[in-house]
């Protein structure tokens, strides 16, 4: 109980923290086009490189960014350079989602799902897994794929009705965190729950959350204890201090 208080009162507090420089933020938009582009350009390719690197590809950052350029990297295979390029375009349909203001739905999931297997598995990009499968390394295993087109209803309908009640930094860590839960496809969940976890941030105004591929361990661990004991305060703390660092690109060139 008190172990939970004090979890508690850290998380309340870093909220606050966040809330903070979210309305010092807030006092400079909108922002000039100048450093919308490079602040944009910058995210892209970060976010890019660790969720793929996350994921096991071996292009480096700069590599990334020639790649992002239109440009091949010798001696790296084909489906690199397309998880690089699909990761770019799917970060642009979620901003696009946000431009529109659509509500949160399977087939934004779908849509997702099918940029980032774009080219690397057309079978399989955007549909629900026909099989089931084991998440490597986590202590419990997805339900069974008869199960999916439930659980993904409930997973929307739980946003619809309870979600709001969330603070959107929590809000976002339990939409990745139920999501990889559920495990709807075959590959590239990981990725699809990092794009849902900031479509959350970037619709409420936060700065996204780009996990590094150097935290992946913590990550991965945070994680299994929210999937495999129902501990969320690890995994909610973990996103809440990675959106933190969110914030430092809008303070170095801000001042804020």
């Amino acid at each position: 109980m008190y172990d939970h208080l004090i979890h508690t009162n850290i998380e309340t507090s870093m909220f606050e923290i966040i809330d903070d420089l979210k309305f010092k933020l807030d006092q400079h938009r909108p922002l000039s086009l100048a450093i919308v582009k490079n602040l944009h350009e910058d995210l892209i390719l970060r976010w890019t490189y660790h969720s793929n690197a996350i994921e096991g590809n071996t292009l480096t950052l700069l590599e990334t960014k020639v790649v992002l350029e239109g440009i091949t990297i010798g001696g790296k295979s084909l489906r690199e350079h397309f998880e690089a390029i699909n990761h770019r375009d799917a970060i642009l349909y979620v901003e696009d989602i946000i431009n529109k203001q659509e509500p949160f739905s399977e087939w934004q999931i779908r849509n997702i799902h099918q940029l980032i297997l774009k080219n690397i598995d057309d079978e399989n990009a955007g549909r629900y897994r026909q099989q089931n499968v084991l998440i490597s390394g986590a202590t419990t295993n997805p339900p069974d794929h008869t199960l999916l087109n439930e659980k993904m209803a409930q997973f929307i309908d739980w946003y619809n009705a309870e979600a709001h009640n969330l603070h959107p930094v929590e809000r976002a860590a339990k939409v990745h965190a139920d999501f990889v839960g559920i495990h709807p496809f075959v590959d590239g969940n990981g990725r699809t729950s990092r794009l849902l976890m900031n479509l959350e941030l970037l619709k409420a105004g936060y700065p996204p959350c780009v996990i590094t591929v150097e935290n992946r361990l913590a990550y991965y661990e945070a994680l299994d204890q929210w999937m495999a004991y129902g501990n969320a305060q690890p995994f909610i703390n973990l996103i809440a201090g990675v959106v933190l660092d969110g914030f430092k690109p809008y303070q170095m060139v801000l001042g804020i």
